[in-house]
């Protein structure tokens, strides 16, 4: 009967103290302590929610209070500082550094293990090379009417709602600074956004916030009315995103503001629902045509899709979609699925989508395939912190990458991982003003403008000492990976990488295009009659 000795110790110190305090009045303030738990556990004794507070009343709630702080107490005290759950300490100091402007260099030697397996690096060059600026940029939709340089390292989507007021404030004006664009979530463009006048690239979601009628359907007339403002300088259409691919959303009622109906174009006293697909198409060859008429529409903006991959035949169908119809993307953003959110289930944050490094390889590789890779530009997203992260990212296909993350450190966020409760601690990511208002936007802006800078310089200070210039130079030969304690490969040798035309030659000696390149369709989104007929067994 040990688990109820607390209790029991309780009720003899509650009585204890009742007695004395008829011979010393402090002894009152021991009855309300001892008095209290002894209420607390009768009530643990008589409730029927919980069989822990039952089989151990007052002991049960010591429990849940060191579980509660379980996370600060491993995350302060117990992680190492290379454990990435998902940031490491280490990728979270670079961050908080070079946001700061301060020292951001390491003493005495790695703490990565460089004989562990996965342990990734770039070769340096006998002879480095000399480049003054780090001002990076990649030209999106050379041939649409208003084409758009972009730096290599962009501000990923997320929404105003997601993000506090003060928070798309700081990260917008940090963009104006710095010259870099802010994509604004599918939450559409908010007063927020547009305050301090930096480049947006207006996403768009199966919700068609900022641009739908009161049926929920896209409405071209409020797109026109967005997308031709200067300020918006791309048209980003969502098809998925890495950390909850192919899942709607809904905000519930009550935390439909003013300010968020306003800007979403939804009434109040309403649930918001982001559906899980679009009501402008069903087909790929659909898809394609409705990223036309919104590059008409905005008056020949560049305009692209984002999506997480996840069925290979599906955009294999859109890839075919684009070899026979001849309408292409400016642009394709890959989301991976280590990609962060406010809120999603665990099933999908942890085992749904493909990651982006392959999600990556295979766009790239499919637009290699087909010609078509000079004429549709791809960026990446998905835990991107670090020059060599862009790096990588860059020599497995892409043309630039996004974070999202990464600027939320800038602002301040300490991975408290409270996005979902609205008790953000930092401000950043909750809608509560006693929260937000605390976040300086002249100070933080700056930190966001400076760790896209330090970022770029140290991206700069790497090309050099491999001997290069730009980072469309990196190719997959420059970064090795340690694939066992004593084998050392690089990534072009890991990973099967297209010839140009490759495609159009017939199905390369690659298993993803063997299995399901020739069954793609350009006209469904259709599984393969091959997988049909697997489920089908299930039937019989």
């Amino acid at each position: 009967m040990q688990r109820y000795l607390a209790y029991a110790a309780a009720l003899l110190l509650a009585v204890t103290m009742l007695v004395l305090a008829a011979f010393w009045p402090i002894a009152w303030l021991g009855v309300a302590v001892f008095g209290a738990l002894a209420l607390l556990g009768t009530w643990d004794l008589l409730q029927t929610r919980s069989t822990l507070r039952r089989n151990y009343p007052v002991l049960a709630h010591f429990r849940y209070g060191l579980e509660s702080v379980g996370p600060e107490i491993r995350q302060y005290f117990i992680e190492g500082d290379t454990a990435e759950v998902p940031f490491s300490r280490q990728q979270r100091s670079l961050v908080y550094q070079r946001a700061k402007g301060v020292m951001d260099v390491v003493p005495f030697g790695s703490q990565q293990d460089v004989y562990g397996v996965d342990y990734e690096w770039i070769n340096h060059s006998m002879a480095p090379t000399h480049v003054d600026s780090h001002d990076f940029r990649v030209v999106i939709g050379a041939a649409s009417a208003q084409p758009y340089s972009a730096s290599v390292f962009n501000i990923s989507a997320m929404s105003f709602g997601a993000l506090s007021a003060n928070a798309v404030r700081a990260l917008n004006e940090g963009a104006r600074r710095g010259g870099f664009y802010h994509d604004t979530g599918e939450g559409s463009i908010s007063p927020y956004h547009r305050e301090k006048g930096g480049d947006l690239v207006w996403e768009i979601g199966s919700g068609y916030f900022g641009c739908r009628d009161g049926q929920g359907r896209f409405s071209e007339e409020r797109f026109v009315e967005n997308a031709c403002s200067p300020q918006v300088k791309m048209i980003e259409l969502k098809l998925s995103q890495g950390a909850k691919p192919g899942h709607g959303g809904v905000l519930p009622a009550a935390k439909v503001s003013a300010e968020i109906a306003a800007t979403r174009g939804v009434p109040m006293g309403h649930d918001c629902v982001s559906p899980a697909t679009h009501s402008a198409f069903s087909t790929p060859v659909g898809l394609l045509q409705f990223i036309a008429r919104l590059r008409e529409l905005s008056g020949g903006k560049p305009t692209g899709f984002k999506l997480a991959i996840g069925h290979p035949w599906e955009w294999f169908g859109i890839a075919k979609a684009m070899h026979e119809t001849g309408l292409l993307p400016d642009f394709i953003v890959v989301d991976g699925a280590e990609g962060g959110t406010g809120a999603a289930p665990a099933e999908f944050i942890d085992h749904v989508g493909v990651p982006m490094h392959e999600a990556l390889l295979l766009v790239h590789n499919t637009l290699v395939g087909l010609n078509l890779r000079d004429r549709v530009r791809v960026g990446a997203a998905g835990k991107i912190i670090s020059a060599f992260d862009i790096a990588r990212t860059m020599a497995m296909g892409a043309d630039w990458c996004n974070a999202g993350r990464g600027f939320m450190f800038a602002l301040g966020c300490i991975q408290s991982q409270s996005c979902h409760n609205d008790r953000c601690p930092t401000g950043v990511a909750t809608q509560d003003p006693a929260r937000w208002r605390h976040l300086d936007v002249a100070d933080k802006s700056v930190r966001v403008q400076q760790f896209h800078d330090n970022t770029l310089k140290a991206l700069r200070d790497m090309l050099c000492a491999a001997g290069l210039e730009h980072p469309r130079q990196l190719g997959p030969e420059h970064i090795l990976r340690r694939v066992s304690p004593i084998e050392v490969r690089s990534l072009a040798s890991l990973y099967r990488f297209l010839e140009p035309g490759e495609l159009l030659e017939g199905v390369p000696s690659h298993a993803v295009f063997r299995d399901f390149w020739a069954e793609a369709r350009s006209d469904a989104f259709a599984p393969p009659r091959r997988v049909s007929a697997l489920c089908d067994t299930k039937d019989r």
